[in-house]
């Protein structure tokens, strides 16, 4: 389903709480519907680093679906698939990714995360999204016939539904259900570092084994290095210092890779996150606020499928409002379509982070990735 049609059902007022790549897609996707679209993000400066991101088969559709297809892929750099590595360097296999939007389209892409973010952003204003920074729900009172928020900049209004994109911290999943456990650290953190990008590496790849490392080209002269390490007790780093920590961490990689840790050089370019998961066993919704994203499952980077189950929510979303005039039986069918499929994700990246952190024995990494391939294929 592609949103370039009239809107079937009557226009509703909704409000997207946070305003990034979830919150943003969901904003592009009702927006086109003629809905009437608030965004209200926390961060005044509207900012995100400025390493890459992994956009894999599902995502590219999802961007067609969306409208950005062009758009996107101008903004970043086309592969086919994934190179997998031993931790010796040696070759494991090549996993070609589906083209689900054409044979002349590309199957992922790697993208800036500001080039992302400024492309979803100018599109969802085009959109007749409203954006306001600096702003958060204070309180919300679901009405039965509407919702009622009162926002940290002053503004009250109703809406007919609200949408929490507001990540893995979110203020919506505490006010909706504020008995789930708070976000659980696995033991692991991810590293992630921009370097030039040489011209023989135009597919992702993964070197597997304890420490995961993985290069991933997001331009025609950019690459970003990731890498997971075992950080226990989830310690407080000092950004004075990261560069060197990072390359400490390295040590014992395979050439290819011992070569590119000696241009980890400034601390300020170094970004370091613990890795942190969530994913709700319940519903997802209560009365007319739903949760998407990371505020609803929250994933670690193993499998390179966080910001692709967001994406994908934000399109299914979308579709259920249109089919459904109750907004009790588009949440539902929203559901239904989305917890297995996220699960799959959430449960085999933290199956990985267990095997690097030598929780589990013999698990077969390339078979993971190419069922994940197989599953994200799928119809959405």
């Amino acid at each position: 389903m592609t949103y370039s049609g009239t809107y079937q059902m009557p226009r509703r007022s909704i409000l997207i709480i946070g305003g990034g790549i979830a919150g943003l897609t969901s904003a592009i996707a009702l927006g086109r519907q003629g809905n009437r679209i608030d965004v209200i993000e926390r961060d005044p400066s509207w900012s995100v680093y400025g390493v890459g991101i992994i956009q894999q088969a599902n995502v590219v559709r999802a961007a067609a679906q969306l409208g950005i297809l062009d758009e996107y892929v101008s903004a970043g750099f086309p592969f086919s698939g994934v190179t997998m590595f031993a931790p010796d360097g040696s070759l494991i296999a090549e996993i070609p990714s589906p083209r689900l939007v054409g044979a002349d389209l590309p199957a992922n892409l790697g993208i800036s995360r500001r080039a992302l973010h400024k492309l979803l952003g100018q599109t969802a204003k085009s959109c007749g999204a409203r954006i306001r920074l600096g702003a958060t729900a204070q309180r919300i009172a679901d009405e039965g016939s509407n919702v009622r928020v009162e926002c940290s900049d002053g503004v009250v209004d109703h809406y007919d539904l609200v949408v929490g994109a507001d990540g893995l911290y979110s203020q919506t999943r505490t006010t909706l259900f504020p008995d789930v456990p708070a976000p659980r650290f696995t033991g692991q953190a991810v590293w992630r570092y921009n370097l030039p990008r040489p011209p023989g590496l135009t597919t992702l790849h993964v070197y597997a084994g304890r420490i995961g490392v993985g290069l991933v080209p997001i331009s025609d002269s950019l690459m970003y290095m990731y890498m997971v390490t075992v950080e226990p007790g989830n310690p407080r780093l000092s950004r004075a210092g990261l560069a060197g920590a990072m390359r400490s961490r390295l040590a014992g990689q395979p050439p290819a890779i011992a070569a590119l840790a000696e241009h980890i050089t400034v601390d300020d370019e170094v970004v370091y996150r613990p890795l942190e998961c969530v994913f709700l066993p319940g519903d997802w919704y209560k009365g007319r606020v739903i949760l998407i994203g990371d505020a609803a499952h929250a994933t670690t980077p193993h499998l390179g499928q966080g910001a692709g189950m967001a994406i994908e929510d934000s399109v299914v979303l979308a579709e259920e409002l249109t089919r459904h005039q109750d907004v009790s039986t588009a949440f539902t069918a929203f559901l239904a379509r989305r917890r297995e499929r996220c699960r799959f994700i959430v449960e085999n990246s933290i199956a990985v982070g267990e095997y690097q952190m030598g929780l589990r024995e013999n698990l077969d990494y390339a078979a993971i990735t190419r069922q994940m391939f197989e599953i994200t294929a799928q119809p959405l």
